[in-house]
């Protein structure tokens, strides 16, 4: 009887150990930003420096003309812009940084 208990319990702090292990290495990938299960992604915010107000007339590919822009890059600096729907008045950003 002595030896099953003693079995029961090597298992039982055997088993709380690695629980241990393996919720302490959730935890530190969660502070260290590492991907995993639980993690969220960090979105990219862009840094606007210039804006212009759209006027009529203006389209997306357009203005990034004026300004000497990729519209790849346009699109960057400008993620929430629906460029099938600009407005007159509409604040765009011409010149900043997409992290």
């Amino acid at each position: 009887m002595a030896k099953s208990n003693n079995k029961k319990f090597i298992s039982l702090n055997l088993m709380l150990m690695l629980s241990l292990a393996i919720f302490i290495s959730m935890a530190e990938s969660r502070i260290l930003g590492v991907g995993g299960i639980g993690t969220v992604a960090k979105k990219s915010t862009p840094e606007c420096v210039t804006v212009v107000g759209v006027e009529s007339g203006d389209t997306c590919s357009g203005i990034a003309r004026i300004f000497g822009l990729t519209t790849d890059f346009f699109d960057s600096i400008n993620p929430n812009l629906n460029c099938d729907a600009l407005f007159v008045g509409q604040w765009v950003c011409v010149d900043g940084t997409s992290n």
